[in-house]
């Protein structure tokens, strides 16, 4: 197997984007990737897409082919491949990249992830949302995906493993950063009484606790660790990128306070990297709730359990904080949540901590930085590892 670097990142700004298209998105993003990277289209060997649902938020299916079309790889037949995993498409679509690149089936990849979500209403974008649930025995008999994860955070809060003061500090640490994010959906700072006086949504979960709906593509390219230098002298290794699942429903997990899923994927990604979550310095995790965000800090080793809400309280999580550097990009929560592009997009992130490139947001001396992503209420999780060379 190859070592793989990331050699060039592109995104665009997360929000409504009312005056652009899906495929609009899409190249874009990859078209800044591209040209970071220092590369062309003819030298691109494989493509892989994270989107979870276009089929229902803008009527479109075959999404590989569609993007593939569009950049104008379809002239030289590139194999292009979507990949749908909830909330981890974009993760698990670069994962097989890096797979690919690893394996020696391909050179340099381009993962690419994007969603165009507010083309519906409300109502409609939400039942999409809950089908990433078990359709059948949560979603059909009326619990909705806040409604799960509000589940979570009760139990946390019966358990005494998290205050409500706690969880709803994971927002103000996501808007923090996503004040310093010039392509965050969100950007202002706001303080914990705005996130605990806001709309209810499900008890105890209200309106800040909530990543929004949004509009959104991001973009990598991979190529062999070897090769790097021959396109660009920023660049990144991946040192592990790793995949697990669990139950679909959350009833059917003997502890609904910890996504099992988040936990072997983390230990499989240190053991492959060859580190612990103590030399982790940055790192971005699916706030796709408030709750969310508590419990993979904990799932992911940098606290124990009970732990994780005290630090972030105290503001320990914040870029210059006294612990791990969490979601410097805003997380879901302020950077916004394109479902399929999230994933691509969380990893684009930690590479530019890892290359220097955050601007305001910068971690110093950065070395290791992690990407968690979920689909569902934890029934798949992708973990990647990165090391700055």
């Amino acid at each position: 197997m190859r070592d793989v670097a990331i050699i060039g990142v592109g995104t665009t700004a997360f929000g409504e984007h009312w005056d652009k298209s899906f495929r609009a998105i899409g190249i874009e993003a990859g078209m800044k990737a591209m040209a970071d990277a220092g590369i062309s289209g003819s030298d691109i060997d494989g493509m892989y897409i994270g989107n979870m649902s276009a089929g229902h938020f803008i009527n479109q299916k075959n999404i590989a082919s569609l993007i593939a079309d569009y950049s104008g790889m379809s002239t030289n037949h590139i194999p292009a491949t979507r990949i749908e995993a909830g909330g981890a498409s974009g993760a698990v679509a670069f994962r097989q990249a890096f797979m690919a690149v690893a394996s020696g089936l391909s050179d340099i990849v381009l993962v690419g992830g994007a969603e165009k979500m507010t083309d519906l209403d409300d109502v409609k974008i939400n039942s999409v949302l809950d089908t990433t649930a078990d359709a059948e025995w949560e979603a059909g008999m009326g619990m909705t995906f806040a409604g799960l994860h509000a589940m979570i955070a009760q139990r946390m809060i019966h358990d005494g493993t998290a205050t409500r003061e706690e969880i709803a500090s994971f927002a103000v640490n996501s808007h923090y950063h996503g004040a310093l994010n010039p392509d965050a959906q969100f950007r202002k700072a706001i303080t914990l009484d705005t996130v605990l006086k806001s709309g209810l949504v499900a008890s105890p979960l209200r309106v800040f606790d909530c990543a929004p709906i949004s509009d959104g593509a991001a973009s990598v390219v991979l190529c062999p660790l070897e090769d790097a230098r021959k396109y660009t002298d920023s660049f990144v290794k991946v040192s592990a990128a790793e995949q697990a699942s669990d139950t679909l429903a959350l009833f059917q997990r003997e502890d609904i306070t910890s996504f099992g899923a988040t936990v072997a994927a983390a230990q499989k990604a240190y053991r492959k990297a060859g580190i612990t979550a103590k030399d982790i310095d940055v790192a971005e995790v699916h706030d796709v709730f408030t709750v969310s965000g508590i419990m993979a800090l904990q799932d992911l080793g940098f606290f124990r359990k009970g732990e994780a809400g005290k630090a972030v309280l105290d503001g320990q999580c914040q870029v210059g904080g006294s612990a791990v550097a969490v979601n410097t990009s805003g997380g879901l929560k302020a950077r916004g949540h394109p479902i399929g592009a999230t994933g691509v997009a969380q990893i684009a992130e930690i590479a530019q901590q890892l290359r220097g490139r955050a601007d305001k947001r910068q971690v110093e001396n950065a070395r290791y930085g992690l990407a968690q992503s979920t689909g569902g209420t934890g029934s798949v999780a992708a973990v990647t590892v990165m090391e700055a060379i």
